[in-house]
């Protein structure tokens, strides 16, 4: 990793480690590359329905300043999980790091959840990040493959033993997996979509918040997001998906007027309060893992 990711410097400070100790400089690489995802998934415009530096989006309950201060709460969350996942942590114990800091995130934002999504997937691609380079057998796989390998079966139980939250909801509703299945299978969309567009678009010139924001779409127009089933249902989830098809197929970012479909895309999606809170939390995912896996990561 190098240098290049540690360039957006936090508003706040950093929380301690629960270990006693600070973290190692590879833990603190790790927790900042984690944090600048996250950064640079708020600060893209536009996004349909999701808020932005511009508005709210379809959210009556925060705005960008919410989101900031939620990152800033997660600052330590993610050399835990680094730490956690060299030493060979279960997922109970991965876990436990991610439930603290949710809670620090609810404090920050008063309630309001922001980043439970983004504290899970990326807690646990950095920890098999640390894990992998801890142990010889797992030099060969991906981030994802990592995850699915060592603790896809806890977390498939640890779904079933879980207490209610929207997420569950929309599962036994709709039986759509989200976030858990997706880590079970080793962020198979991801890895699929996510990173090869991230990848693309950053190989073809375009700068990073306009590869971010194709990236989305790619990722919208395939993901069955339980933030959009949970808002809209089942005819929610097909619109949006409908929508990031027919942007895509129109050549997606490519397009000379991209900024205006995707402004109009999000007016719609704002009156049908629709939000593809899922989608974005692949995205900052899809960027940790380019950067996690491979010499072909994007260096913006």
């Amino acid at each position: 990793m190098d240098a290049a990711i540690l360039s957006l410097e936090p508003r706040h400070g950093a929380a301690g480690l629960p270990f006693g100790t600070p973290p190692t400089a590879d833990e603190a690489v790790l927790d900042r590359l984690c944090l600048t995802a996250l950064h640079h998934e708020a600060s893209a415009w536009p996004k349909p329905g999701l808020v932005t530096p511009r508005d709210a989006g379809s959210h009556a309950d925060m705005d960008i300043d919410t989101f900031l201060r939620s990152i800033d709460s997660l600052h330590g969350t993610f050399s835990r999980m680094a730490r956690a996942g060299a030493a060979g942590a279960s997922f109970p114990e991965l876990q436990a790091i991610g439930v603290a800091a949710e809670a620090r995130m609810l404090r920050a934002t008063g309630g309001i959840n922001t980043h439970r999504g983004a504290i899970f997937n990326l807690g646990l691609l950095v920890a098999a990040a640390a894990l992998r380079s801890r142990r010889a057998d797992l030099l060969g796989l991906s981030c994802g493959e990592v995850v699915a390998h060592v603790w896809g079966e806890e977390i498939g139980a640890a779904r079933r033993n879980s207490p209610a939250s929207h997420g569950n909801a929309v599962f036994r509703r709709y039986a759509s997996g989200g976030a858990r299945a997706e880590a079970m299978g080793g962020f198979p969309t991801v890895y699929r979509f996510g990173v090869p567009t991230l990848r693309r678009l950053l190989a073809d010139g375009h700068e990073r918040q306009t590869a971010l924001i194709g990236t989305l779409l790619a990722l919208l127009e395939r993901v069955d997001d339980s933030n959009l089933l949970w808002r809209g249902g089942v005819a929610g989830l097909r619109f949006a998906q409908a929508a990031a098809r027919r942007f895509n197929r129109a050549g997606g970012v490519a397009q000379d007027d991209w900024r205006a479909a995707l402004c109009a895309m999000h007016a719609e999606f704002v009156a049908r309060n629709l939000s593809p809170g899922g989608s974005a939390d692949l995205v900052a995912a899809a960027w940790v893992a380019c950067r996690l896996d491979d010499g072909h990561a994007p260096r913006q």
